[in-house]
């Protein structure tokens, strides 16, 4: 007779020892420290909305969603197959699914739907944190359609013409034109092969289509872009240069005859991560384009995309820190070793305890400037938590992403390292919010620039840390070196890094001291501004809260959750 192996099993053993599959989780019920923020930035009259989206996103069928996403990346169509040029990409039907998930969530748009709204983009990051656990690469068209509707307050015709599609919730995948669609996204297209961070270095032309010109005029581009993400996208903000210098314009899809616009893919980049979001080098030939804002003004115009692009880059880099922690928990709480369950090993659990610590700052930094989008005309405070601490954030939060996810696949020993698990697509995504949006160095001199231009707002900020002076030594000495540095004019560029990162680290503090158990607070400035923490995470102080901590970041609601 022969031998027939248990479901559970293989042919010659019993699979023992090994967590069962994950099922679903609420993203905002396993988190306790993420509604304490929400209510702290004013966006509770949003926690039913939110917590139905993360029971959604949750979900053992969304995380598949991903995986299959990942795995089935999107491919260029060039042609018809009657050879006619229609430059486009097909995505795997779950890429369409998440697209959907994420448009019904309004995670492109929450806070302009909610406009004037107390907290209305908090709440928004909040769901795009929680979307962006279970799939990053859908984020970015989402990320640049919420960024592009205050662009486009320089050309107020224009966005008011569009305002009913970039304010939906449905997901519209047809190729067609924009006003026939019952949606739209936007992207946005600036890096050229030759100047990279520099657009000014831009060589792509503009010239008039007709003889009107100015903003709102019809133009022709020519020329080529390097990196040109979510290339479906209904329309994109742009650079070229014209008479008078680099100038922003908005380029659709299709033109307004009805005929396709002259967008010419050349490839799909092989990115090493974001796999699920196509990105392409694009040519443009006598392409169809309308000026936005005022001609030789491309910069400004465009920058306060860039500046809420950067808040999602931020909100991404903790949401892959966040992912990758819950992954962690849950493999650490169901795998056992030398007669313990891994959470139970104190090793582990100081390791775990100072990822947990290290996702809330993250947390609690994105929160903290999404409330500033919010208030950033109430004071001089707020403004400069939108101007100065968005770059600062930016910077620190996106630097802490790669080697957190690692120490996260590293808990799961082999079966992390696999791309069966997930946290292979956690690791390959983590780098990539570092570098868009201005990598490393570039934030660092856009803070400097930053606080030379707007001196008061950082002394504002400043002004708003010193009122927690008091409570922690190494907070005391770390804020006051910044102060002596800054008042001495001894803040040059080769210093932007470290200014970059004590300011990062002592807002963080800060919030930790307002916000989170005093035991934790103390814990995070000792190690993070103190010498009780070490160069790799697991080094925390003798006397750390472990149990605290691990408590406050949902372990034991997360060790629950098998399918």
């Amino acid at each position: 007779m022969p031998f027939h192996a248990p479901m559970s099993g293989l042919p010659t053993h019993e699979v023992e020892n090994q967590p069962a599959a994950m099922g679903d989780l609420n993203y905002l019920d396993i988190d306790p420290a993420l509604r304490e923020m929400i209510d702290r930035e004013g966006a509770g009259w949003a926690l039913d909305h939110i917590r139905n989206f993360a029971a959604d996103m949750g979900t053992a069928e969304s995380r598949e969603l991903a995986r299959l996403a990942d795995r089935h990346s999107p491919e260029i169509k060039p042609f018809d197959p009657y050879g006619r040029r229609v430059n486009e990409v097909e995505f795997h039907p779950a890429y369409h699914e998440l697209m959907k998930k994420a448009m019904k969530g309004r995670i492109h748009n929450f806070a302009w739907v909610n406009d004037g709204k107390q907290g209305a983009h908090a709440a928004q990051m909040a769901l795009a944190y929680i979307f962006s656990q279970t799939e990053g690469g859908v984020a970015c068209p989402m990320a640049m359609t919420y960024a592009v509707y205050p662009a486009l307050k320089a050309q107020e015709n224009l966005r008011k013409e569009l305002e009913d599609l970039l304010l939906s919730d449905v997901y519209d995948q047809r190729s067609i034109p924009v006003h026939q669609k019952s949606g739209m996204t936007m992207g946005m297209f600036m890096t050229e092969k030759q100047g990279g961070s520099d657009v000014r270095a831009n060589s792509t032309r503009a010239t008039p289509f007709k003889e009107a010109t100015g903003p709102g005029a019809e133009y022709l581009l020519n020329g080529h872009k390097w990196f040109c993400s979510a290339p479906m996208s209904d329309a994109f903000l742009t650079l070229a240069q014209t008479e008078k210098g680099i100038t922003c314009f908005f380029l659709p899809r299709w033109k307004p005859d009805g005929s396709r616009n002259n967008l010419f893919i050349q490839r799909l980049k092989e990115k090493v991560g974001n796999k699920s979001n196509a990105s392409s080098e694009m040519e443009f030939i006598d392409t169809y384009a309308l000026m936005v804002g005022e001609e030789g003004r491309g910069v400004p115009t465009i920058i306060e995309m860039v500046q809420h692009t950067r808040l999602y880059c931020i909100m991404g880099s903790a949401a892959l820190m966040r992912a990758g922690l819950i992954h962690a928990m849950y493999h650490v709480s169901n795998r056992r070793a030398f007669q313990k369950r891994l959470i139970d090993q104190p090793l582990m659990r100081v390791l775990l305890a100072d990822l947990a610590m290290e996702s809330e700052a993250a947390c609690q930094m994105m929160m903290r400037v999404a409330g500033s989008f919010d208030r950033a005309e109430s004071s001089k405070v707020e403004e400069g938590y939108k101007r100065i601490v968005t770059a600062i954030g930016k910077y620190w939060v996106c630097k802490r992403a790669p080697n957190f996810t690692y120490e996260a696949m590293e808990c799961h020993g082999g079966s992390g390292y696999v791309e069966e698990s997930p946290m292979g697509r956690i690791y390959r995504e983590s780098p990539v919010n570092s570098i868009w949006e201005g990598s490393g160095n570039v934030m660092c001199l856009d803070v400097m620039r930053a606080i030379l231009r707007e001196p008061k707002a950082f002394m504002a900020v400043l002004g708003d840390l010193k009122q927690d002076m008091g409570w922690h030594p190494d907070y005391d000495r770390a804020l006051s070196e910044i102060i002596q540095a800054f008042e001495s004019g001894k803040l040059g560029e080769a210093r932007a890094r470290w200014l970059t990162e004590q300011m990062a680290k002592i807002i963080q503090a800060s919030l930790f001291h307002r916000n989170a158990p005093t035991e934790i607070a103390n814990c995070f400035a000792s190690a993070r501004l103190g010498m009780a923490g070490g160069h790799v995470y697991g080094t925390l102080p003798e006397d750390a809260p472990i149990d605290l901590i691990l408590e406050r970041a949902g372990v034991s609601l997360v060790g629950e959750a098998s399918a």
